[in-house]
């Protein structure tokens, strides 16, 4: 290994062999378990996105048992937020989301992977209503994921369109290839550690602002914007000030992120009280023509983040709980390289090359 790979954020360098996701940056393609990230989100709901990627990590997992264990994981981790929430009283969301993670432990007659997966939605909704002054709301087991978390957070039932266009977003974030949370849950997997600590790694990484920070950005955008006849005027002052435009560009893909075309059609699903996607549609379309123009020799396209964004906008999920939102799709992802990493028997420990003083 050379000095340049070891200081150019081991791009290029293979951390494991894994059957759980594919990303070719180049031709702008994502497959999750064995299919493309648009027809998994079309064929399936998060339950059955996680069952393949559990079963691909050599768990082997049936959509429909898996629906009622985390049913029954949620009610179970609802049970415990009486000795939970008070460590994170005093904490932002995102950092009471850690802190709650940290809390989360066994469950008898329960996979740890599937205590994991229902309590995640669990914790995000308790957490999101307690940052508004409101009590938890205790799940329903009888309803999917999606649906049950939106209900946690509002108090009352999503509708069907809605349910389908979280269940998408889930789907669609479930696990993208060797990225950072999901190279730090594989590290602390490669201990030997148990699967609890390995996804509070894997959310410790996720809330850094270069993995996963980014979808709030979008809609401060938007609102600075404000209107369609502003568009031109303020993305052509921002590139000109040398500032990022949230939701363009992307570390891997250097065409299209074919994420975002999923979320776009849900997006479209949706009613649209409380967001302008008219508006978001005319920002992305300017946006692509206007950094075309100032960066000819660099493809910057929509990413996730943008129609993450607004579809979580939509849904009236408060912006400070949009981290620990996509933590409950990617925990699938983590869980899953986790066990994948755990059969391997190998712990990950890399080399580093010494650039310091060498004693006399």
């Amino acid at each position: 290994m050379t000095l340049h790979q070891t200081t150019a954020g081991l791009d290029g360098v293979t951390a494991a062999m894994t059957a759980l996701s594919h990303v070719d940056g180049e031709g702008g393609e994502l497959i999750i378990a064995g299919s493309r990230v648009a027809q998994l989100a079309a064929e399936t709901d998060f339950e059955g996105a996680a069952a393949r990627l559990l079963s691909a990590a050599g768990k082997e997992t049936a959509a429909g048992e898996l629906r009622a264990e985390l049913g029954e994981a949620r009610v179970r981790a609802f049970a415990r937020l009486e000795k939970i929430l008070p460590a994170t009283e005093s904490l932002a969301l995102g950092a009471g989301f850690r802190a709650a993670i940290a809390a989360i432990d066994r469950e008898d007659g329960l996979d740890d992977e599937v205590a994991l997966l229902g309590a995640m939605p669990v914790l995000a909704a308790a957490l999101a209503r307690s940052a508004e002054g409101l009590a938890p709301v205790a799940p329903d087991a009888s309803l999917g994921q999606a649906a049950d978390m939106l209900r946690m957070m509002r108090g009352t039932a999503a509708s069907d369109a809605e349910a389908a266009a979280l269940d998408a977003y889930l789907v669609t974030v479930s696990d993208h290839g060797m990225n950072a949370s999901t190279f730090a849950a594989r590290v602390v997997a490669s201990t030997q550690a148990d699967l609890f600590m390995a996804v509070t790694a894997g959310y410790c990484a996720l809330s850094g602002p270069l993995h996963g920070g980014a979808p709030a950005p979008v809609l401060d955008m938007l609102e600075a914007i404000g209107k369609a006849d502003n568009i031109a005027l303020w993305i052509d002052a921002a590139l000109a000030r040398g500032e990022r435009l949230m939701g363009f560009g992307h570390r891997i893909y250097k065409v299209r992120d074919p994420r975002a075309d999923v979320l776009k059609r849900s997006v479209g699903t949706l009613g649209s009280e409380g967001m302008d996607i008219g508006l978001a549609a005319e920002v992305e379309g300017y946006a692509r023509e206007a950094l075309a123009r100032a960066k000819p020799g660099r493809r910057l396209d929509t990413n996730v983040e943008f129609y993450t964004a607004i579809l979580l906008g939509a849904l009236k999920i408060p912006r400070e709980a949009f981290t620990p939102v996509f933590a409950v799709g990617r925990t699938a992802g983590w869980v899953a390289h986790a066990l994948e990493q755990q059969r391997t028997g190998r712990l990950l420990r890399p080399a580093s090359v010494y650039t310091g003083p060498m004693p006399a």
